[in-house]
């Protein structure tokens, strides 16, 4: 069997009797991203310098039979919106080209600590903004599955480059469902933990009240692993919970017993494609099958999850965001033409005679500040922007974004009442399969719709796995999505693997050549 098909976990295992090497390894997944990604453009870098001396470092001690860390020489993927010393980390986005990060975030330390084989940076939505991978500044993603489509996003090329074969572990993050989405999308199990068990220290902000990261596999064992390595408490994020880590990859075999299993009345109705409907019927039938009992279960505030994320989220980019203006951080414009430009309008304006118009001139600060974020920043992060002001401006902020917090609320208690009848709540992950690039780049509210079925697990700050479940008659794979109460990750991922060991979806794998 060639090295990569082997899940992580059974490379950890052939590892540690030394049946193969950390370098075998890291060379295999090199040559797969020489020949794949040309393809799928998952990769914005990939450092195959500093993997193969790592890997050489952990054979090394290894052999000198030293300590070596819980993924020693496992290769694995970091979305470009994790800071990482040295390293450039652009989040997808040319206001952030040059920037090098000046430390680690806190979970590519725990990477680094763990002697994990850092293989690359991967594409995404520029800001973590999109749910197709097609707003990086840079490249476009595409689904391994089928060329013309998208991966989803904005975990793009995370998600991609675990399905098609060119690493097996990988690093998302999760804002309105971006680990989840394009796990769906690319047939991966992919999760979002509960809002504060993983460090967000180092993670470029989009809205802080909802990101967080999470781990991309092929199946559920490998995201324990991952997951293992990168949560627990953190002193260096105010937002960490003191929570203890179970040992994930120990307990994921276990099986689940007396366990309910919730379905959402609200997740069935219109829009919700029928192939994608089956499938996820069927995949409850599973798990009836395997003694869970199943239970209907209402969250009736979930129809105003879209619009209240579309207004949180926004406000906060708008917030953290303004930091990009060229002066405090990121690009700036080409300050002499600029400065030119200026003169030249003043001059202008004076012969014209139009003392008004000399009057509500920019600033030279101003107008730097102004055409150096004009210039950086893409059409959705400027969309996000102004909505995110609009809404929190003088007069509008009780009627939108504070009353956006009350629904928040309202969802989240939707969610605590429903977690006292079940476990876990098992839905769809998106209305329908994979979709085609350039499909809803001019309808911005049908690509936010995307994330209908995910945005309420980051609203509610719960966490949430995904895992492929069935295929389209095209042959794109369908995810199955569980949600389970706060710190309950371990229950999700036994869920997850219960399922996984009763079917063979998570075993299927894209005909890249």
């Amino acid at each position: 069997m060639s090295l990569l098909e082997l899940s992580a976990k059974q490379l950890l295992a052939e590892l540690s009797v030394g049946r193969i090497t950390a370098v075998e390894v890291a060379e295999a997944y090199l040559a797969a991203i020489v020949q794949r990604d040309k393809q799928v453009g998952a990769f914005l870098r990939v450092d195959a310098e500093g993997a193969l001396a790592k890997a050489r470092d952990i054979d090394d001690r290894r052999r000198a039979k030293q300590p070596v860390g819980r993924l020693a020489g496992l290769p694995v993927a970091v979305k470009d919106i994790l800071c990482s010393r040295g390293e450039v980390t652009t989040c997808g986005s040319r206001m952030l080209e040059r920037f090098k990060a000046p430390y680690d975030s806190t979970v590519v330390a725990r990477l680094k600590d763990a002697d994990a084989v850092l293989i690359g940076r991967t594409n995404m939505d520029e800001f973590a903004m999109g749910g197709s991978t097609e707003n990086s500044a840079f490249q476009a993603t595409r689904n391994p599955w089928d060329l013309a489509c998208t991966p989803g996003g904005s975990s793009g090329g995370s998600a991609a480059c675990v399905a098609a074969g060119m690493a097996p572990l990988a690093i998302g993050t999760d804002t309105g469902g971006s680990i989840r989405q394009p796990a769906g999308l690319c047939g991966v199990t992919g999760m979002k933990p509960t809002y504060g068990h993983v460090s967000r220290y180092g993670l470029v902000a989009f809205a802080s009240s909802l990101d967080q990261v999470g781990p991309l596999a092929r199946n559920a064992e490998d995201a324990a692993v991952l997951l293992e390595a990168i949560a627990g408490h953190d002193p260096l994020d105010s937002t960490s919970v003191q929570a203890p880590v179970p040992p994930y990859s120990e307990w994921v075999g276990q099986p689940l017993t007396g366990l309910t299993l919730g379905v959402v009345r609200e997740h069935f109705g219109p829009g919700l494609d029928a192939e994608v409907e089956a499938a996820v019927r069927e995949a409850v039938r599973v798990y009836e099958s395997l003694g869970v009992k199943i239970k209907e279960v209402s969250l009736p505030h979930s129809k105003y999850c879209v619009a209240t994320y579309y207004i949180i989220a926004p406000c906060e980019a708008s917030s953290n965001l303004a930091r990009y203006d060229g002066a405090h951080y990121g690009y700036r414009t080409d300050a002499p033409a600029m400065q030119a430009e200026l003169a030249d309008e003043r001059r202008r304006l004076e012969t014209a005679g139009d003392q008004r118009g000399v009057g509500e001139l920019d600033t030279a600060l101003v107008r730097m500040y102004r055409r150096s974020r004009s210039e950086s920043f893409g059409a959705e992060v400027k969309r996000r922007i102004m909505l995110g002001t609009y809404a929190l401006s003088a007069g509008y902020y009780d009627a939108y974004y504070l009353k956006a917090l009350k629904v928040r609320r309202l969802i989240r208690q939707d969610f605590d009442r429903a977690f006292e009848e079940v476990d876990l709540i098992a839905g769809p992950v998106t209305a329908a399969p994979a979709f085609k690039i350039g499909e809803k780049v001019d309808d911005p509210l049908a690509m936010y719709l995307v994330d209908l079925y995910t945005v309420s697990a980051n609203l509610a700050g719960i966490g949430g796995i995904v895992f492929p479940c069935g295929a389209s008659a095209g042959g794109l794979p369908i995810g199955l999505q569980l949600q389970a109460p706060p710190f309950e990750e371990d229950r999700l991922l036994r869920a997850a693997h219960m399922f996984q060991t009763a079917t063979d979806w998570h075993t299927r794998r894209p005909s890249l050549p």
